[in-house]
């Protein structure tokens, strides 16, 4: 992987560069002390949605049931995006860090604001 970084509110937090495409972004995150939040590490509860921008995008990406259900549960998709099994990929676009295998790019990861 050419590098991950995870950012918020402009701030670089973490610059990664040992992750491995396929590795799943919340176990990545959590091995390095990143302050991504998260609770269940499952997929059913949302609190580790972020958003990625990366040189691939935009691009359509097939998501998974269980991660659109989530996402619309948190209110971070609406009904008639969370019925679409293939999204947009864009900078702009919630995915589940716990849902996310890495890819062969390079990736900085938006956190959310903390609140």
């Amino acid at each position: 992987m050419s590098g991950l970084s995870f950012w918020r509110g402009g701030e670089l937090l973490a610059l990664i560069d040992d992750a491995q495409p396929g590795d799943m972004l919340l176990d990545v995150a959590r091995f390095h002390e990143v302050p991504l939040h998260w609770r269940c590490g499952q997929g059913t509860c949302g609190t580790c949605a972020v958003r990625i921008r990366h040189a691939g995008q935009p691009r359509d990406v097939k998501v998974g049931r269980k991660e659109r259900n989530v996402l619309l549960r948190a209110a971070l998709v609406d009904a008639a995006q969370a019925a679409q099994e293939v999204w947009l990929d864009t900078e702009s676009t919630p995915r589940l860090a716990c849902h996310l295998p890495l890819e062969d790019m390079a990736w900085q990861v938006l956190l959310p604001d903390d609140n």
